[in-house]
């Protein structure tokens, strides 16, 4: 059974995790300073990435049972995968403003296209 609440509440956690990465990454090329990579990264990007590997797993179940409209599985691992990247790069002022922006843009826009998806199915039941 699909947990249809909790797949809500992930999406709108992984787009609020998305946004601060963005935030993040603002703040670190403007102050051009790194973070501790214990202290402050790794943890963000811990919670970022368990957040996202249930939050896939939980849409493709759902996924697996009813057709989602212009969404497909490999999306859904995209995102997530890119999100787990960003949530890391977006502490280091080194990284590619283009690419970075790209990936962000990509994944939000993907948790909300889910995030659609999913308020429609559930307006349905």
């Amino acid at each position: 059974m699909i947990d249809k609440a909790k797949t809500l509440k992930l999406t709108e956690t992984l787009i609020s995790m998305c946004e601060k990465a963005d935030q993040i990454y603002e703040e670190a090329r403007s102050t051009g300073q790194e973070k501790d990579f214990y202290s402050v990264v790794k943890p963000f990007a811990d919670e970022v990435h368990q957040t996202c590997l249930e939050w896939a797993d939980q849409v493709k179940n759902w996924m697996n049972e009813e057709s989602f409209r212009h969404l497909f599985p490999q999306q859904i691992d995209q995102a997530s995968q890119n999100l787990s990247d960003v949530a890391v790069q977006a502490f280091f002022p080194k990284t590619s403003y283009k690419r970075f922006k790209s990936h962000v843009q990509s994944v939000h826009f993907i948790l909300l296209s889910t995030l659609t998806e999913i308020n429609r199915k559930m307006d349905m039941d």
